[in-house]
């Protein structure tokens, strides 16, 4: 009997608590056969730490070669420092597309079976930073100005992707999110380019639009409304997060980011140093990331499995971390996991 050979991969595992939840989800993935070969590499404040950068040129060239990572949640500094280094990475690789997937895992809370996905514009809008002060007097800082940037190009790659994502999926609607009645240029190309998408996909995908504020109250009174989400770059974040939060937090969150010739994804929550090295990490999101990482390279089944050993952990077993409201650290949680693969 032959294996099938490993697939090189970059791990970043991050910063805080992300050598902890990496290190989790890497002994998941061995359970399913180790399909993937590392390339171990750094990013953030452990590669500040180590070589005085926040993204390493090593790091780049790792990607570049492997063109597939999983990555642990990185710092960023808020309102000073270095920029995002997910930013950087995304705008590096020409991340276009952030998949970002809500699903109720845990039934009991506030809204019972989500399951719908955000898909977010990745390179445009506001996150150009496009950014400059205005002095006034002895105030350097007196204005802020920042300008954002949609092509009509860009939102036709990302309601394309939306769309096949759907048909692919088995989704039945696609909306499409937007600001255009005040920002009627930046999001007005992208609702006016997006809707000439929707049409080539009439009879098999049906579409509706909303304007963002709109869609924020609504996703809150009734998310089972809306089964794909298309949106620019700033509103995909804060829609995201919105929706994760009907699922339980950014712990039960997985993100991808694709582009044509690279994917990487991630635990989409912080890095939390107030309890990294404690072993009370959830590792849900970056095992979750794992699963749709595993359908990217073309092994759905596995996919399948390690979501299916998830549920049965946390729902069967009942093992959940603290802020799922249990008592399990995040090797308890990572062992109940793997007891389910072996099964």
């Amino acid at each position: 009997m032959t294996t099938a050979p490993k697939i090189p991969a970059t791990l970043i595992p991050g910063d805080g608590i992300g050598p902890e939840v990496t290190q989790a989800t890497v002994a998941v993935l061995d359970a399913l056969g180790a399909p993937f070969a590392w390339d171990t590499q750094l990013g953030g404040m452990a590669a500040i730490a180590a070589v005085g950068d926040p993204l390493p040129d090593a790091t780049l060239a790792s990607i570049r070669q492997t063109k597939l990572a999983l990555k642990g949640p990185l710092t960023t500094p808020v309102g000073s420092g270095f920029r995002s280094v997910n930013v950087r990475l995304r705008e590096e690789f020409h991340l276009y597309a952030n998949l970002r997937p809500a699903r109720t895992l845990v039934p009991g809370g506030r809204y019972e079976d989500i399951d719908l996905v955000i898909v977010r514009e990745n390179l445009e809008g506001l996150y150009v930073a496009f950014e400059h002060y205005i002095s006034v007097g002895d105030d350097p800082h007196a204005v802020a100005i920042s300008s954002g940037v949609n092509t009509r190009d860009g939102s036709r790659r990302i309601a394309e992707f939306a769309f096949d994502y759907a048909v692919r999926n088995g989704r039945k609607k696609v909306t499409i999110v937007h600001k255009a009645n005040v920002l009627k240029a930046l999001t007005g190309v992208f609702l006016e380019t997006a809707r000439e998408v929707a049409k080539k996909y009439e009879g098999r995908v049906a579409y509706d639009d909303r304007i963002v504020d709109a869609c924020a109250m609504q996703l809150v009174l009734n998310p089972w409304q809306f089964d794909v989400i298309v949106t620019t770059n700033l509103f995909g974040d804060i829609l995201s997060d919105q929706a994760a939060g009907l699922v339980g937090g950014l712990g039960m969150a997985p993100g991808a980011n694709i582009g044509l010739h690279a994917a990487i994804f991630e635990a989409v929550h912080g890095s939390a140093p107030d309890i990294a090295g404690q072993g009370i990490a959830n590792p849900t999101s970056l095992m979750l990331a794992a699963a749709l990482m595993l359908e990217h390279a073309g092994m759905l089944d596995k996919r399948r499995q390690l979501e299916r050993a998830i549920d049965l952990a946390l729902n069967t077993d009942n093992i959940r971390t603290k802020d799922l409201g249990g008592s399990a650290s995040t090797q308890d949680f990572t062992q109940a996991v793997l007891k389910r693969l072996a099964a």
